[in-house]
């Protein structure tokens, strides 16, 4: 078989070139630390890579809306810790409004006090995001939520919740609505709400009541109207919502408990001949309804009889709603905290799955370090050997032998 002459220096040449390639690829690799290269060098593990890539892209990115989350929620906690501490003094003012050595212009002065704590509860209220959104505006982030003119305080959001995707299949609420917060609160003990008639002229404070047989329930309006007649006290009992009487003639003794329909009360004091007192199903009222109506009280004179004694029936009222305040805010607190503690689990599973990601990607691109030395040090060893081959075959010719 004959050779000739180019076919030796093209078969050299390409056996170069090839060892060339092959160095230089494991020379790229060693300097990289990938053993892919390109998707060619192994497509069933560069696909694999992929998924694992965009799989860890979006843990990251879940990561990054947990944090969001965790921002916004505990702007919110720290909101109402301040609503709560402000509620506190509201109360202990409203204690210290029922003291008896304290005249009209006292209460005054307490009234004045509390006007600013209705402000400060209205600007805690419309709080905004270090973005310059309103927390409790609903999906109308950009709305101021609570508008206020004097005691008066409407809501001008609505109630959706913005949530935020920080799992794969987690979705979680960022913020409340205000009305959630500081509206959605019942009076009363939470089913019914007692009062008393503006009008009495007697002693008679009716006390918040308490449910004993809740299947008695009838969900209606009552009143409890007094009769004084030859020193005798009397009560009857009417269910205004049918207009059926419930009780008549009841004998009245300072002090006693009334029961009717799964509802037990307490009057205490000498009700008038002609004084009213009210019970109706519990409603939803607002934080500041509730701290208006106390600063109304106070600011209405009330020295000596009956204004006394309709003192002491607002102030009753208005503690009981004020705790009933107190508690759904403790309650949206322990919300909020719960969904950190999710956010704070989540971030920590998150965390797991991205060291799994980064080892299952270092085991599908990383190059072996000590494999990829060896090759190299063997691949150019081959090219040197190519290289001397093709001298020693590219020196061979007739005219060396004449």
């Amino acid at each position: 078989m004959r050779v000739s002459t180019n076919t030796i220096y093209e078969t050299g040449t390409n056996l170069m070139l090839q060892q060339q390639d092959a160095l230089v690829k494991t020379q790229q690799q060693l300097s990289t630390g990938r053993r892919i290269l390109a998707p060619s060098d192994d497509p069933i593990a560069a696909a694999q890579a992929l998924n694992v890539t965009q799989s860890e892209s979006l843990n990251k990115q879940y990561s990054v809306n947990r944090a969001s989350a965790s921002s916004s929620l505990g702007l919110e906690e720290n909101v109402l810790k301040q609503v709560t501490s402000l509620l506190q003094d509201v109360h202990g003012s409203a204690v210290y409004a029922g003291n008896s050595t304290l005249t009209d212009a006292d209460r005054k002065i307490l009234a004045t006090e509390l006007r600013s704590k209705l402000d400060s509860l209205v600007g805690l209220a419309n709080t905004t995001d270090e973005n310059g959104q309103f927390l409790f505006s609903g999906y109308q982030a950009s709305t101021k939520p609570f508008v206020q003119t004097g005691l008066n305080v409407q809501y001008s959001g609505d109630q959706g919740q913005r949530l935020n995707q920080v799992g794969p299949a987690r979705q979680l609420a960022i913020n409340d609505s205000g009305t959630d917060i500081f509206e959605r609160i019942k009076s009363g003990n939470s089913v019914f709400t007692t009062a008393a008639n503006s009008l009495n002229l007697g002693t008679g404070v009716i006390d918040g009541g308490s449910v004993i047989t809740p299947a008695s329930l009838t969900g209606a309006n009552y009143d409890i109207n007094f009769t004084v007649a030859a020193g005798v006290t009397t009560y009857d009992i009417v269910n205004t919502t049918t207009g059926l009487p419930v009780s008549s003639a009841n004998p009245y003794v300072g002090n006693s408990t009334i029961s009717f329909d799964g509802i037990q009360l307490s009057i205490k004091g000498n009700p008038a001949n002609g004084d009213k007192f009210t019970v109706s199903p519990s409603s939803n009222q607002s934080i500041f309804k509730t701290v208006g109506d106390l600063i109304t009280a106070l600011e209405t004179p009330s020295s000596g009889q009956p204004g006394g004694t309709r003192l002491a029936n607002s102030l009753s009222t208005a503690l009981q709603n004020i705790n009933n305040s107190l508690e759904h805010v403790l309650t949206k607190q322990s919300s909020i905290g719960a969904r950190m503690n999710e956010i704070d689990t989540l971030e920590s599973v998150g965390g797991d799955q991205s060291i799994q990601f980064e080892q299952l990607l270092s085991q599908l691109q990383d190059v072996d370090f000590a494999k990829a030395t060896s090759d190299f040090q063997r691949q150019q060893l081959y090219l040197q050997a190519a290289q001397q081959s093709y001298i020693k075959i590219s020196g061979l010719s007739l005219f060396n032998y004449i």
